[in-house]
């Protein structure tokens, strides 16, 4: 290798930390012919040399069709390990390799490859070589993601090469490789042609630019002819060359790779066969051996492959178009056995519009799709589309293709298939399936309120055309866009009289949670009556969803948090991830429970599901509820650090349900630090309706931290001015936000000669589980108490506030009631240690389920990461407890809360 010394030396040091046990994912990506590929053989044969198992595959064009194609040539090496694997990981990547009729969820493939490779790691590490990404089908893309971000404590590294840098997080590491500097590219150049004359020479360097596929390949090329200059881009200029070579090998060979141009995976017998169908005589090897001679192929053991993938383009698309046809005529005819790449081979031999041929790629979609295999129906309708003659069909079909793409979240190919559709010829049903496909994958977050009118105006019509289903679906959608970009009155009941206008079934859960989106002041209160007779079905996580999501807006929060804990739980054990981010949307109520640790938790790990999956909502607002935690935990530099992440994203602008959340942030924050006024400024912004910050519903949820920063601001007439409105609302909405919102204002914000029986009012008010509300209200009695000179009467509220800000963790809270217990002449007791202070969200997450007598197999079974894994925290996590098994575990995390176990699990 010239003049890849740094990129080398990085891809070793990440082999040498591998080795250690601490694995990596990396990407490589640039333009074709910057030598990817020759990367990944330098650092695969070192990997050899250090002991390493080598793992590799690449993507290939025409394996798109084929699910999980990348995948199993991957694994091949380490397939035996597949039988020593649990019933659950074998039949998953049973089903993935065909042996089952239904391909499983993408996620439960994802967890038994890692654990398969984690197993083989621990006897050996291992080096994952992936090459052309971007052509890796997308079940195999979708695994190779899922494992690349598991890797942190195993023997596994990733290398991943593409020409393109993806957006998503494809892996955690990131290496552009650039064109040589000038004097590796001559170098280089002369390395492999050094009796170049001085103007080839000179053309040559200016022409590769630095590439150095064009300085080995272009001497090759211009051997024995004199050098003109032309205008032909660098990669046309390649494939020009490439092409060139196959003029002087014979019919043969030049037919030979054709056929291994169309289809690079084929066995070789299969390669000679077609071949000599199409010249009309036998095909030798000595064809191949012809190839390799001319610089074109190489043999690995008995199969050919292309020197570079830029041959294969080369070779294909300078053959003439009746040698083309002709080739995919022939294999077509010899690939009963894989139906999906003989409609596809089918498909690509036919010039115009074939109906007939259509049918039968939509057929094989059915087909593919009622098996669960959903990659491989997505191509099929690509390819119909491109069949059919009559607009409107070929419109369905992409529709439809967009609706599967989605399903398998592929967003760079639901836009794609979005772009190709005529709106003109979409008729109600589809324009509604459509906005549905757009609004998962493509989220506009422009014109709020156009988009939600337009969204309520497609689902009617979908309704009146007799598609209830897809119409209920978008409005649910545009009742939530109602919610998270605070549609205005108008939209709002256009979407609830939509709904009305259906005549639904009042206590059905879709239809509770339109309401609470759409129009919580109204509908409120019946919801909230509605919700205490609903009898839900643990394992439908959609019904348990539309449940939690409903309440969880109105405020009802005791009720979101139970249903939305059993949501996840429903998606847990789908292995359904992206959905599992969205349930787990319940660390935000927790925040207000009180349950900072659980909320801590559960958003870190919602945070990771939602960038690994695409979720961008999910990820605003799991990002805002890690804000908030921090603050209340008073990690500020933390806090800071995450809400100015959460203010520089592309779609926060648009998003009032968290941008009131990061204001409430920013207040505390304020608060916290002594600066009461500008705390009661930033906090004054959320209750106006002209500021961005404002939602008209959240907003109560910073009616606690208003009254807090107006007694400290001394601003207390203001504040009352801005909760004016606040009664007269938390009586049509009696949800449990407003009830605290209310009581917890009305006693704090209290002249004094009421304030007495104001507090006690308040909290009686309390609903039960809002115990950190509880505890700030027994702060701001004991303030009040000792303001008046009562310091003794004031003891006993603000222990109760010290202990339970203790037992939640609420540093800046017990700080502040300590200082006050200390102003009434009683010492105040050393604060427990707070749990997260030792351990990290998924480190604690892990401690707690291995507490209660999880195996380490089981928690990473819940937790979608590999047993070894779960092993690697627990041994970091034990001498942080100060304890040496797991058996100690339960009596450990009670002593961080100063609570005693209530059970002793037994090493697992």
């Amino acid at each position: 290798m010239i003049g890849r010394d740094e990129e080398l030396s990085l891809l070793r040091g990440l082999l040498a930390d591998t080795a250690a046990g601490h694995g990596s994912a990396l990407l490589i990506h640039g333009a074709p012919g910057l030598g990817k590929s020759a990367l990944l053989r330098a650092v695969g044969a070192d990997a050899v040399e250090g002991g390493f198992k080598v793992l590799r595959t690449s993507g290939v064009e025409p394996e798109q069709w084929l699910p999980f194609a990348a995948l199993h040539l991957l694994l091949q090496p380490v397939a035996r390990g597949i039988e020593d694997l649990s019933a659950p990981h074998r039949s998953a990547l049973n089903g993935a390799f065909g042996a089952r009729e239904t391909e499983p969820e993408i996620y439960q493939v994802g967890l038994a490859v890692l654990e398969l490779l984690a197993d083989a790691a621990n006897r050996q590490p291992l080096l994952l070589l992936v090459d052309d990404v971007q052509w890796i089908d997308s079940s195999s893309r979708d695994v190779l993601k899922f494992v690349a971000r598991r890797t942190r404590d195993l023997a596994i590294q990733v290398i991943a090469a593409a020409r393109v840098h993806y957006s998503e997080s494809y892996v955690l590491l990131d290496l552009p490789l650039e064109p040589l500097g000038p004097v590796a590219a001559a170098e280089l150049l002369d390395a492999g042609a050094p009796d170049l004359p001085l103007p080839l020479r000179t053309l040559i360097l200016e022409r590769a630019a630095g590439f150095p596929l064009a300085l080995v390949e272009l001497p090759k090329a211009v051997k024995g002819t004199t050098a003109q200059s032309d205008d032909l881009p660098l990669t046309q200029r390649l494939e020009d060359a490439f092409s060139a070579r196959t003029d002087t090998v014979s019919p043969a060979c030049r037919t030979l790779l054709l056929v291994l141009a169309i289809e690079p995976a084929a066995p070789l017998n299969l390669l000679l066969d077609v071949s000599g169908r199409l010249i009309g005589s036998a095909v030798s090897v000595d064809a191949v051996q012809e190839a390799v001679d001319a610089d074109l192929v190489t043999l690995v053991g008995y199969t050919p492959e292309f020197r570079h993938p830029l041959m294969r383009t080369a070779i294909y698309t300078h053959a003439t178009l009746a040698d083309r046809l002709a080739a995919h005529r022939a294999l077509a005819s010899v690939m009963d056995d894989t139906p999906e790449r003989q409609l596809a081979h089918e498909a690509a031999a036919t010039i115009g519009p074939d109906d007939r041929l259509a049918t039968r790629l939509e057929r094989f979609a059915d087909a593919s799709q009622a098996r669960g295999k959903v990659a491989a129906a997505v191509p099929a309708l690509r390819q119909a589309a491109d069949l059919v003659l009559d607009p409107q069909r070929r419109t369905g079909m992409l529709v439809r293709a967009a609706e599967l793409s989605s399903e398998i979240n592929d967003r760079t190919g639901v836009q794609t298939l979005l772009d190709r559709t005529d709106m003109s010829t979409l008729g109600r049903v589809e324009r509604a399936r459509l906005m549905v496909v757009s609004d998962n994958c493509a989220f506009e977050p422009s014109e709020p309120q156009r988009r939600i009118q337009d969204m309520v105006t497609a689902a009617a019509g979908a309704f009146d055309a007799g598609a209830r289903d897809v119409a209920e679906n978008l409005l649910w959608r545009a009742a939530a866009r109602c919610f998270f970009q605070d549609g205005d009155a108008r939209v709002r009941a256009q979407a609830a009289a939509e709904l009305d206008r259906w005549n639904p079934d009042p206590d059905s859960p879709h239809v509770l949670a339109v309401r609470a989106y759409t129009e919580p002041y109204r509908h409120g209160a019946d919801v909230i009556a509605r919700l205490d007779g609903v009898s839900e079905d643990r394992q439908d996580g959609r019904i348990l969803h539309f449940l939690g999501s409903g309440a969880m807006v109105i405020g009802d929060i005791g009720r979101a948090v139970r249903y939305l804990a059993l949501a996840a739980s429903a998606w847990r054990s789908q292995g359904r991830l992206g959905m599992l981010a969205r349930s787990l949307a319940a660390s935000w109520p927790q925040v207000y429970l009180g349950r900072l640790e659980q909320a801590r938790e559960e958003s870190a790990e919602g945070l990771a599901l939602a960038e690994e999956t695409g979720e961008w909502i999910v990820w605003l607002g799991l990002k805002a509820t890690a804000g908030l935690v921090a603050a209340m935990r008073g990690e500020t530099e933390q806090a800071a650090r995450v809400i100015h992440e959460l203010r520089m994203h592309g779609l926060f602008p648009g998003m009032p349900f968290v941008t009131v959340m990061a204001q409430q942030t920013d207040g505390l924050l304020a608060l916290f630090d002594g600066r009461a006024t500008e705390a009661h400024d930033i906090l004054a912004r959320a209750f106006d309706p002209a500021d961005p910050h404002f939602h008209s519903v959240s907003r109560w949820l910073l009616a606690p931290d208003l009254a807090d920063a107006a007694v400290a601001a001394g601003t207390v007439e203001q504040a009352r001015e801005l909760l004016a409105g606040l009664p007269g609302l938390a009586g049509q909405l009696p949800s449990e936000m407003m009830v605290v919102a209310h009581a917890y204002t009305d006693a704090v914000l209290a002249p004094d000669d009421t304030a007495e029986e104001r507090y006690a009012a308040a909290l009686s008010a309390l609903p039960a589980g809002w115990t950190l509300s509880r505890a700030r209200l027994h702060l701001h009695h004991g303030r009040w108490l000792r303001r008046q000179r009562r310091n003794v009467d004031a003891r006993h509220p603000l222990r109760l506030a010290r202990d339970e800000f203790d037992r939640a963790g609420a540093r800046p809270w017990a700080e502040m009631a300590g200082e006050q217990l200390r102003a009434t002449g009683e010492s105040s007791g050393r604060r427990h240690a707070n749990s997260a202070e030792q351990l990290s969200a998924q480190e604690m997450q892990i401690a707690v389920l291995a507490s209660q007598g999880l195996s380490n197999r089981e928690i990473g079974q819940r937790l979608f990461i590999s047993h070894r894994t779960v092993g690697a925290h627990l041994y970091r996590v034990y001498p942080r407890l100060g304890i040496t098994s797991r058996g100690r575990l339960a009596a450990a995390l009670a002593a961080l809360h100063g609570e005693q176990p209530t059970s002793d699990a037994s090493g697992v």
